[in-house]
């Protein structure tokens, strides 16, 4: 049996067919975790933001406009759930900075290399701005129309943040010797 393509099965949810829905998350739940994860670098913080963005698209499913790609509608989804998670959490850290910050477990730090690691990091310290444009871009493959779509803005200022992104993560990853620039 060939896979369905993404607008029979949110017709099928909508007429109420839970099993189109299974699918839908089995094809795009790793996805989000991922997208989510590299924006936010905290496992059980993507673990919330996946099972928030699918309950989010249950819930608006209705609302979804099948001339778009539902991927699109769904990574706009998760890129609004994942900026509230980090908004959230930026308001908790500023009443709570007495908690250090969360290391990563042994498991996290055995799979990663000291390399990945620092690149992992030049990317969070990042703006959220340049970070979404750049994970999008560069881990997702989105275009810049996609990527616009997603984040509710132009072309151009998708242009422009990937160019101003791209800047500042080659000048982190010069300052921690990752890149030689000689």
């Amino acid at each position: 049996m060939n896979e369905m393509d993404d607008a029979v099965l949110v017709n099928k949810c909508l007429q109420g067919n839970l099993q189109a829905f299974a699918t839908l998350v089995d094809r795009y739940q790793k996805v989000i975790f991922n997208l989510a994860y590299r924006i936010c670098n905290n496992y059980s913080d993507s673990e919330d933001i996946t099972q928030n963005v699918f309950i989010k698209v249950y819930e608006n499913l209705k609302k979804y406009n099948d001339q778009y790609k539902f991927f699109s509608w769904l990574y706009r989804i998760a890129v609004n759930e994942t900026l509230n998670m980090i908004k959230f959490k930026k308001n908790i850290d500023e009443l709570n900075d007495q908690y250090p910050a969360q290391q990563p477990s042994p498991d996290d730090q055995y799979q990663q290399t000291e390399t990945d690691q620092l690149i992992q990091d030049a990317l969070m310290s990042l703006k959220a701005e340049y970070r979404l444009v750049l994970i999008l871009k560069h881990f997702h493959n989105f275009s810049y129309q996609e990527i616009a779509r997603v984040l509710n803005i132009s072309e151009k200022k998708v242009k422009s943040r990937l160019f101003t992104a791209r800047q500042l993560l080659g000048q982190l990853l010069t300052i921690k010797g990752i890149i030689n620039n000689g």
